[in-house]
């Protein structure tokens, strides 16, 4: 039991890494938009935040989204709708937002605002993630692949492969819409995961009935923390260099991060539209 928790530990950190560094996502965004302005402790909470959602949905994709998923499925319209509306608030203060060098590290100006923002980073990260419930599909996709493959080398995942392999299964079959919710490319999704499940590991020997949670949780938590990782350099490498870069495209970038961060929410709110209709 002790090689799967470590196994899963060092995959779910690989892959949370890995899996966090395209820059075109809302979280992405708020860290580069920030980290461009120095505001470096408000992205590691915004960071910190948008994990914890992060861990939930991971959890949620490789333990128990079938009990889940009648619940999700309904109200997922909705929770995208308030989720659109949310992004294209925050697309708006980012957009609005100018950056100014001169007093960026004037800390006596407006104390009780900067602590305010601070507070505000871990809700803004959480609430943006969280009201992004797609994103169970697409760790679940995610994770059928890393783990299939790691149990196709011959390691010992504890099983963990057969039940993302079995939700996975289960939900395309209860609902086909789930694979337009995959960031694979269609021949990933149709001859890559079939291969990996062809090759994947026997069953493991009968384990403690807490295990398939215990090591659920041990895997989400590993990609929570793999993500932290990757978003903390991303936050410390953007606020070391941005005094780099001409003020003025700095805020060109700034505002143009803003105006994709709108197209987020738009596309949210498209998407929950979609579903209702």
């Amino acid at each position: 039991m002790g090689e799967s928790f470590i196994t899963m530990a060092i995959v779910g950190l690989i892959t949370g890494f890995i899996f966090s560094m395209p820059i075109a996502g809302p979280v992405s965004i708020l860290v580069t938009s920030n980290a461009l302005k120095g505001r470096i402790f408000y992205c590691n909470r915004v960071v910190v935040g948008a994990s914890i959602a992060d861990f939930i949905y991971v959890f949620l994709a490789v333990f128990g989204i079938t009990k889940f998923y009648p619940i999700l499925k309904p109200a997922m319209p909705y929770i995208l709708c308030v989720g659109g509306l949310f992004i294209i608030f925050i697309a708006y203060k980012v957009f609005r937002s100018k950056l100014d060098f001169d007093h960026l590290d004037d800390k006596g100006s407006k104390p009780a605002k900067a602590i305010k923002q601070h507070r505000g980073g871990f809700y803004t990260g959480f609430m943006v993630n969280l009201l992004n419930p797609s994103l169970i599909f697409g760790w679940l996709t995610t994770s059928v692949l890393v783990i299939s493959f790691i149990s196709s080398l011959g390691f010992d995942t504890g099983g963990l492969d057969i039940m993302v392999d079995q939700n996975f299964k289960t939900l395309n079959i209860a609902d086909s819409s789930i694979v337009e919710h995959s960031p694979l490319s269609p021949h990933i999704k149709a001859d890559t995961l079939k291969f990996l499940r062809n090759h994947a590991a026997q069953a493991p020997a009968e384990r403690p009935e807490w295990f398939p949670e215990t090591i659920s949780l041990v895997y989400a938590l590993a990609v929570a923390v793999g993500s932290i990782a990757w978003y903390l350099i991303l936050t410390v490498v953007i606020a070391r260099f941005r005094r780099w870069i001409n003020l003025r495209v700095v805020n060109g970038i700034i505002h143009g991060l803003g105006i994709v961060l709108f197209c987020f929410g738009i596309f949210f709110g498209y998407s929950a539209i979609k579903m209702l209709f």
